[in-house]
Formats: C-alpha cells, sequence, structure tokens
C-alpha cells in the first residue's frame, strides 16, 4: 500500500492517540471526517494499522520490575523453534520476544512484580520447557526511553 503526505498525518495522529474520535482526527489532518474515516478503514484493510490498543502504567499495576532474558535453545530445528515458541507465547508475563542472530537465542521481555516472582517464572515456566540449554537475565535499572509510535517518514 502506497502512503501519502495525509495517510502519514493520520498515522503520526493516531500513533499519539488512538482513541482519537474521526471528527477531531480529521481537524488535526485537514479533510473532512468522511474521507478521514475511508482513509483510515483503508489502513486498517491494507494492514498498515494493525490493532488499536490502551498502554496501561506497568508500576501502577504493580509490575516495576522488567527482565530481559536470553534463551539459548540446544537444537535449532524448526520443530525445537516452533515448540519454543509457542509454549512461551502461552506466558501473559511475556511481553517479547525475539528470535536473535546466532546459536538459537531468543530475548524475551517479561514485567513482574518482584524478584521472588521473577524466581517462579524462570523455575516454574522455563525450566520445564523442553530444549532450553541456557537462560540468562538482564535487568533494567531505569527506563531511559519508551515509545510505541513507529518513526514516519514526515
Amino acid at each position: 500500500m502506497k502512503l501519502d503526505t495525509i495517510d502519514l498525518r493520520i498515522l503520526d495522529a493516531l500513533q499519539q492517540d488512538g482513541a482519537l474520535s474521526n471528527v477531531e482526527l480529521a481537524r488535526r489532518v485537514h479533510l473532512s471526517p468522511s474521507p478521514c474515516l475511508a482513509r483510515v478503514k483503508a489502513l486498517e484493510t491494507g494492514g498498515v494499522i494493525d490493532r488499536y490498543v490502551a498502554i496501561a502504567n506497568a508500576k501502577a499495576l504493580g509490575l516495576g520490575l522488567n527482565v530481559f532474558i536470553s534463551i539459548s535453545l540446544t537444537t535449532q530445528s524448526k520443530a525445537s523453534l516452533a515448540e519454543f515458541e509457542q509454549r512461551i507465547a502461552e506466558h501473559d508475563e511475556v511481553m517479547e520476544c525475539y528470535l536473535m542472530t546466532g546459536d538459537s537465542d531468543y530475548l524475551i521481555r517479561v514485567a513482574l512484580p518482584d524478584i521472588a516472582a521473577l524466581e517462579r517464572f524462570i523455575l516454574e515456566q522455563l525450566t520445564p520447557i523442553a530444549g532450553i540449554e541456557k537462560i540468562r537475565s538482564s535487568f533494567a535499572l531505569k527506563q531511559v526511553r519508551y515509545k510505541t509510535a513507529l518513526p514516519l517518514p514526515l
């Protein structure tokens, strides 16, 4: 899907506030409401807009511990990678999961209330997954930057 300047302005506004009414969005991007809504629908249909979410405050929910965990698997077979990915997706604590370049390493980010919850997660949730060779954790001391909006060529 080819995006023009108006599409990019719509995306920019929605990335900042996904709860904007169509009338307010149209005003911000200098369109009338009907064509604005048609463009938003086209962005949704075209897969450019994936979904709308509310971003909750982790600390307000008692999830003040952000941990990055590197996980190495014993084998690189397609089946073992698929099994790991399926199992890791079952855990709500896992906020992100990436397959990294190299020796079947995954990097996950988990949001947890405290160290005891991290210990339980590692011992009760990760270690039972077949094929895990090594688990290494790194703690985020401070969040310097966090954003959800993708950079757009405005």
